[in-house]
């Protein structure tokens, strides 16, 4: 059984970053900020890129700073999705209304 939030590292989850419509802003030290728009909302992630692999703890920032849910960010590439058993048609998967 695959683990809820497997941690990813920090170039997967710019993919799912890139994958979703997010845009490169800037960076500060170690941390680069992305922007986006999720279901209509302005949205700001900052990935730590010194990690190796980022932890649950992070993962859940990350994915709450989105504002995706945690199948919509996992499934947005098929390398994330298989870390979860999320199997889809087309990636990313659609967002939910």
């Amino acid at each position: 059984m695959p683990k809820r939030y497997p941690p990813l590292s920090p170039a997967e989850v710019i993919k799912v970053l890139e994958a979703r419509g997010f845009v490169f802003v800037r960076t500060a030290g170690s941390h680069r900020r992305y922007q986006g728009h999720v279901r209509g909302h302005a949205r700001s992630v900052t990935v730590d890129i010194h990690y190796q692999q980022l932890d649950v703890k992070l993962i859940k920032r990350v994915i709450a700073q989105s504002g995706l849910t945690r199948e919509e960010f996992y499934g947005s590439t098929r390398d994330t999705a298989h870390k979860i058993n999320l199997h889809a048609d087309e990636y990313p998967i659609p967002l939910s209304a």
